[in-house]
């Protein structure tokens, strides 16, 4: 399950993923700003992302960095793969996480590539599936890895054992 924590505490590495010039045309002329995703991790199972937006890119970048830190959360890891396949959806985007044996790698665009490697996954394969918006693609990987849940998560929840639900 998803859990909120002080990421003050943690020591996170950042990334930024995309960094959009945007425009605007006004009666004087176009007024130009920037966008910019980022995404944070303790590369341990905790991750967030976040967008800036600002008249500068640094100050874009920065604010991205804080919206990011502010939506931190924990994921759920079997090794260092994740527990079972999923399909995470945001607008028109979807991405699909599969498990993957040792070794294997991670198996993924550069967007959900950064996600991936930030939340601490060294194994895994990856599918884009539809859009392939930078924003929606990261926001899309970002909901797959919040459902992911561990047999013992999902017993817990059912007042079961694990061992009742592996059979």
């Amino acid at each position: 399950m998803a859990m909120k924590f002080d990421p003050a505490t943690l020591d996170l590495k950042e990334v930024v993923v995309d960094v959009k010039s945007v425009s605007k045309t006004v009666k004087g002329g176009r007024v130009r700003k920037f966008s910019a995703l980022v995404v944070v991790g303790d590369e341990n199972g905790r991750v967030g992302c976040g967008l800036g937006k600002a008249s500068e890119r640094p100050e874009a970048v920065r604010k991205g960095l804080e919206d990011a830190k502010k939506n931190m959360v924990e994921i759920a890891r079997k090794g260092t793969t994740i527990p079972h396949e999923v399909i995470g959806e945001y607008g028109a985007a979807r991405v699909l996480l599969k498990p993957a044996a040792e070794g294997t790698g991670v198996i993924a665009g550069g967007k959900v590539r950064s996600v991936l490697d930030m939340a601490g996954i060294k194994n895994v394969r990856t599918k884009c599936l539809r859009s392939n918006n930078p924003t929606n693609v990261v926001k899309a990987t970002f909901e797959g890895l919040k459902q992911l849940r561990t047999v013992e998560q999902v017993a817990e929840i059912r007042g079961k054992t694990p061992a009742e639900i592996l059979n």
